[in-house]
């Protein structure tokens, strides 16, 4: 049978366009006029100021927290439910992650774990230098709570939205409520420029110097003078000309996700130990991936079974993320619980499941999913 992704790249069609149009002007690399479309686009469709597009969504992390002034010595309060790019950059800086539990309303951040480890942090005389909220699978966290509390303390938030590129919180694109937003363009994410970021924020002055940064710190100067440390992190003109024509086509890859979740729901939706996970109120998710848990109780199937069957059958499907606070790389690290003595990450790691969520998946390739499952729960 043919292989069925998690999530694989979907094109446009009019990405080579913009790729000629690169060829017959002879910009091939670095700038040129698809970076400069590419940017300005996303800031209209975000509704948002100014984007640096890059070369990945962790390069548009270490930058913010780059220009948040994070060095040595400081902590950075992180969801621990994420991939490990999320918090690498902080080590980059020598920084020290403090992780957050998640909550079960959206899987994200929880405000109440939150607010205990600033009461924590300002009674050791020791505020974060930034908050890092991830926007889970698509869904986004609780914006209103998580900033009410962050601008009681003052400390910026940096809103890791590389999985939630199109979705909404309260009639606002997800990425654009912090002081940065940064967004993915790897090849399994909702649009893809084979690899590349974007770092978003309303603050020209902080854009620009980002900018700066990722292209070596050059100083204004005719010869090749540098006075501080720069990388190589900015977006070539070939790889923006893809993500010009993958962005044209948004809104119909998420209406494509929705679709894909839906009907799996429809699928599963009576039975009992599958849960999938909520979409809040007032929020619209863009379903990246249709992610669910398994209730022990309530069936001798585990979410490792059904990869494994699922496997089988040349389709691949992936539990859900590991927390940072498991990792041996952050082994002893602090950490904050939803509730004392609860954690809600660990939970959702122990019994989740991501499906197959391809915005190209057919019908004929979700219904053998869903053949496969169906036919192991039946054993």
């Amino acid at each position: 049978m043919e292989r069925v992704f998690l999530s694989s790249p979907h094109m446009s069609g009019n990405e080579q366009k913009y790729i000629q149009e690169a060829f017959d002007l002879n910009w091939i690399a670095p700038l040129g006029n698809n970076v400069d479309g590419f940017e300005k686009e996303l800031s209209n469709y975000n509704s948002i100021s100014h984007t640096a597009v890059l070369s990945s969504g962790t390069a548009a992390i270490h930058l913010a927290l780059k220009l948040l002034g994070v060095e040595q010595g400081d902590t950075v309060f992180c969801s621990t439910l994420t991939f490990v790019a999320t918090v690498n950059p902080v080590l980059y800086e020598k920084g020290t992650p403090v992780f957050i539990d998640s909550e079960p309303d959206t899987w994200n951040m929880s405000p109440d774990a939150l607010k205990r480890a600033f009461v924590d942090a300002e009674q050791a005389g020791k505020l974060p230098k930034a908050v890092l909220v991830v926007n889970l699978y698509g869904q986004s966290a609780k914006m209103d709570e998580i900033l009410a509390i962050c601008d009681e303390y003052n400390v910026p938030v940096i809103e890791d939205a590389a999985e939630s590129l199109g979705s909404e919180y309260k009639g606002q694109k997800s990425g654009t409520f912090g002081k940065f937003g940064i967004y993915s363009f790897n090849g399994n994410k909702i649009i893809t420029t084979s690899g590349g970021g974007a770092l978003v924020s309303n603050d020209e002055q902080a854009i620009s110097k980002a900018r700066f940064l990722s292209t070596q710190a050059r100083d204004p100067a005719l010869h090749y003078q540098h006075s501080e440390v720069g990388f190589n992190y900015r977006m070539s003109n070939i790889v923006a000309g893809i993500g010009r024509g993958q962005l044209e086509v948004l809104d119909e890859r998420v209406a494509q996700k929705r679709a894909v979740f839906n009907r799996y729901y429809d699928a599963f939706k009576d039975i009992t130990a599958f849960n999938f996970q909520p979409e809040l109120e007032e929020t619209k998710s863009n379903r990246w991936l249709t992610a669910l848990t398994i209730d022990s109780k309530l069936t001798n199937v585990t979410p490792i079974e059904i990869i494994e069957a699922l496997a089988e059958g040349n389709i691949e499907a992936r539990p859900v993320w590991k927390p940072m606070h498991l990792q041996p790389l952050f082994e002893g690290s602090t950490y904050y619980s939803h509730e004392e003595g609860n954690s809600i990450s660990d939970q959702l790691f122990e019994n989740g499941l991501c499906l197959p969520s391809g915005s190209n998946m057919s019908v004929e390739d979700q219904d053998r999913v869903i053949s496969i499952i169906n036919t192991l729960l039946k054993k």
